[in-house]
């Protein structure tokens, strides 16, 4: 069978042992139900992403020479383009970012404290929300929820100034990160508190601090402004307490239990995006699934169930197509705004007016938030346009999203 990437490498003669790691990044010129099966003739899985799934009972052999058990065609792959990151206004991410060969990424508490300092910067410029963050040497993980703007161009803005400042501080050139960054979209219930607590443990599970104790008192980690031992005005603390349904300092002791236990816990949730095994809940659910005809979607970008993997899916699509339109139906911003003021009751003039009328406040917020979501235009440039500050524009998108839900408003008829 001839491929159309040129030369190309068998894929499923793979000598990798159970991991089978060279099958990421491929694309794969196969029917994915193939079964494939280990010498004890247990099922072995294909994910969407390219990878090999085992069933637990048989992740123990040493032996893995792999047969199809209905060949066909064999399997080519070839290095395939990476899938675009999935972003949308007031979506949660958690966000990894690695050294290049694992090198330092910060080399000392000046280069932890310009970091934090960037960050908080832009969490407030724009409207981010941070749940949990940590730094160590080698790695960071922060976990957002974005405002109006996107996530890239967040972290955009946070790593090359960070790298910028890196390289000129240690005399040195060229990348710091691995690659780009990893960001998986994340579905709050039931994985907000896992994840927090995953975050507010890397310092202890890799060894910066000794014990649980000190785990409290380190500086450059989230765990120790939730526990009010540090204060910080960019961390949004009490989204986190209210899961725990009590007053603070009762909330604060069960946060402190809830971490602790997850200490103990030798393996925890697993907390990366996947294919459908993992939306579905796991190896025999799958099965379960497959046999009354139901296919689990699941999507390494996405952390959260096969209906929560469906529905980002399908509104990515959605908002994919919308992308081109409604500027090729004629959709600018001064017909937007003429749109909001028949719909609302209001002047055009008065969504570009500094007016603090109720009215005008609520035709803004509308016409902000169309702007950015429905025609992409960026936080920056609209606020320029309108003559406001980027953060006010955040504001307003957020207002606008809450307007648009409430009102059951739409911009096109169809």
């Amino acid at each position: 069978m001839e491929s159309d990437f040129g030369e190309t490498t068998p894929l499923w003669r793979h000598p990798e042992g159970k991991a089978c790691t060279k099958a990421l990044n491929y694309k794969i010129s196969w029917n994915w139900d193939m079964v494939l099966r280990t010498q004890k003739r247990e099922a072995v899985l294909i994910e969407d992403d390219g990878r090999i799934v085992i069933p637990p009972a048989a992740q123990h052999d040493n032996e893995w020479n792999y047969e199809l058990t209905n060949p066909g065609p064999r399997l080519y792959g070839a290095p395939m383009p990476r899938k675009a990151r999935i972003d949308a206004p007031d979506t949660l991410h958690h966000i990894i970012l690695l050294g290049m060969g694992r090198k330092k990424i910060f080399q000392d508490d000046a280069d932890r404290d310009q970091f934090l300092l960037r960050l908080s910067s832009l969490l407030r410029e724009t409207s981010a929300s941070c749940y949990a963050w940590s730094l160590v040497p080698g790695r960071s993980h922060l976990l957002l929820r974005t405002g109006a703007t996107p996530i890239a161009s967040l972290m955009l803005r946070l790593l090359t100034g960070y790298v910028v400042t890196f390289n000129r501080r240690h005399r040195r050139r060229g990348p710091l990160f691995q690659s780009r960054y990893k960001s998986i979209l994340c579905q709050e219930e039931p994985y907000l508190l896992e994840l927090v607590r995953y975050i507010h443990l890397v310092p202890l599970r890799l060894g910066v601090v000794r014990n649980y104790s000190d785990l409290g008192n380190y500086r450059y980690a989230g765990h120790s402004v939730i526990l009010g031992k540090r204060k910080n005005d960019w961390q949004d603390v009490n989204h986190v307490l209210r899961f725990f349904r009590a007053t603070t300092p009762k909330a604060q002791e069960r946060y402190r239990e809830y971490v602790k236990q997850g200490a103990k816990e030798v393996q925890g949730v697993e907390l990366s995006g996947g294919g459908p095994i993992r939306s579905a809940g796991g190896f025999s659910e799958f099965r379960r699934l497959r046999k009354y005809g139901r296919q689990p979607r699941g999507d390494e970008r996405i952390l959260g169930d096969s209906k929560f993997v469906a529905q980002v899916l399908l509104s990515t699509e959605r908002q994919s197509k919308r992308r081109h339109e409604l500027p090729s139906s004629g959709y600018d911003l001064d017909r937007l705004s003429k749109k909001v003021s028949t719909l609302l009751n209001v002047k055009p003039k008065d969504i570009f007016s500094h007016r603090k009328h109720p009215e005008s406040v609520k035709a803004r917020s509308v016409f902000c938030y169309w702007a950015v979501k429905e025609l992409h235009e960026s936080a920056t440039a609209l606020a320029r346009k309108l003559g406001v500050s980027q953060p006010a524009v955040s504001i307003s998108v957020k207002r606008g999203a809450r307007i648009v839900s409430d009102m059951g408003l739409r911009l096109s008829e169809k």
